[in-house]
C-alpha cells in the first residue's frame, strides 16, 4: 500500500446551521467586542436548518487533503450513537481513511450549533468527554506529514502522547493549527510541540495571544514564533490576505478576488492552513502555498459550511492559472 500523505488529528462534530432571518436579529459593537442580538422571551421564527456531519477543524483539514490528491487519515473520537455512525460514513464518502477513529461507547458524538447571521456565524459548543488515547501506528501507517488541530480541553495530556510519537518519528513533518483549548493551555505547556512543528497557522489575534506580541508589528510576532520553534509561521489577516515566513524571507499575499459576496464564513480559516500545508506536501514552495491557500478559502466562503466549497488540485490549477497579474506573494515591509 502506498504511505499515508498525512493524518489530520483533532475533534470532529455534526453542525446544525440555523439560518436566521435578517429582520430578526442585528449586531452591534462595544468595548467587549460584536455581539449578536435577538428579542428575548418570545419566540422567533428562523428560515431554514443545514446539517452538516463530520466537521470541526482537523476534518475540514482532511477532506481538504483528500480532494487535493493526498492520502489521507484522520484520529478522533465519536459516540457510540448515530451521529458516530453518521460520521464516520461521511469519512468514508470523502475517501478519508477511518480506522484510527475511536468509538467511545456510552458517550454522545459532538453536535454544534451554528447562528447563521447574513455571512457571519456564531457557533454554540460543547465538547464531549472522551478518553483520548493515541493510536498504535504499523510501520505501513507513519505518515509524511502529521496535522494537528482543535481538541477538546479534557485532551490536554493527549498532547505529550503526540509529542511522544513525533520524537519517535523525526522523519515525520508536523503541521499545527492549535484551537482554543490549546492556545489557552499555553506555550510552555505544549512547548514539545510548538518545538517540533514544521508549520504553525494562526490568524493575527491568535499569534498575539499565542507570542505575546506586538499586533500592530508582524515582525516582533514572527521573531516571538520563530523564537518557540516552528520553523515556517504563517499569520492570516482577514480581508488584509496572509503572510509567511520560513525565517530567512518574509512574504505577504493579497486574498483571491471573490466572484460574489460570501455565503457564510465557515471554514475559511481551515482552508486556508491545511491547503497551505497540502501544497507543501506535493512538493510546492511557500510561494506556491500562498498562491494555493486563498483560493480554496474563497470558493468555501461562496458555499454553506466548511467543506462544500473545498477544491480539487485541478480546479484550484485552474482558478490558479486565471487568477489577476497582482495575485502574487510579494516581500513584507
Amino acid at each position: 500500500m502506498a504511505q499515508i500523505d498525512v493524518i489530520s488529528v483533532g475533534d470532529i462534530v455534526t453542525d446544525a446551521f440555523i439560518k436566521l432571518i435578517d429582520g430578526q436579529a442585528h449586531t452591534y459593537a462595544n468595548e467587549h467586542g460584536k455581539w449578536l442580538a435577538m428579542q428575548f422571551g418570545t419566540k422567533l421564527p428562523f428560515d431554514h436548518v443545514e446539517v452538516l456531519q463530520a466537521v470541526g477543524n482537523a476534518s475540514n483539514a482532511a477532506v481538504a487533503f483528500a480532494n487535493l490528491g493526498l492520502k489521507t487519515a484522520f484520529v478522533t473520537n465519536v459516540g457510540g450513537d448515530q451521529e458516530g455512525r453518521d460520521m464516520i460514513a461521511a469519512l468514508e464518502k470523502n475517501h478519508i481513511d477511518h480506522r484510527f477513529v475511536r468509538i467511545n461507547p456510552g458517550k454522545k458524538s459532538n453536535y454544534h450549533y451554528v447562528l447563521w447571521y447574513k455571512e457571519e456565524r456564531t457557533i454554540l459548543i460543547k465538547h464531549e468527554e472522551y478518553d483520548y488515547h493515541w493510536p498504535h501506528f504499523a510501520p505501513k501507517d507513519v505518515p509524511r506529514w502529521l496535522y494537528f488541530s482543535s481538541i477538546s480541553e479534557n485532551a490536554i495530556p493527549y498532547h505529550d502522547d503526540v509529542a511522544d510519537w513525533l520524537e519517535q518519528h523525526p522523519e515525520v513533518k508536523f503541521a499545527f493549527q492549535p484551537g482554543t483549548f490549546q492556545m489557552e493551555a499555553g506555550v510552555e505547556r505544549l512547548a514539545r510541540l510548538y518545538a517540533r512543528t514544521e508549520v504553525l497557522v494562526l490568524n493575527r489575534e491568535e499569534a498575539v495571544y499565542v507570542s505575546g506580541g506586538d499586533y500592530h508589528n508582524l515582525h516582533d510576532l514572527f521573531d516571538r514564533l520563530h523564537h518557540i520553534g516552528p520553523k515556517i509561521v504563517v499569520i492570516t489577516d482577514g480581508p488584509k490576505g496572509a503572510y509567511a515566513s520560513d525565517g530567512h524571507k518574509r512574504l505577504q499575499m493579497p486574498l483571491y478576488p471573490d466572484p460574489a459576496p460570501p455565503v457564510e464564513r465557515t471554514g475559511a480559516g481551515d482552508a486556508f492552513a491545511s491547503t497551505f500545508v497540502a501544497a507543501l506536501a506535493k512538493g510546492n514552495t511557500i510561494e506556491g502555498a500562498l498562491q494555493w491557500g486563498p483560493i480554496n478559502s474563497m470558493s468555501v466562503v461562496q458555499n454553506v459550511g466548511a467543506q462544500n466549497g473545498l477544491l480539487t488540485e485541478v480546479q484550484l490549477e485552474e482558478l490558479l492559472k486565471n487568477s489577476p497579474d497582482w495575485y502574487q506573494p510579494t516581500p513584507m515591509q
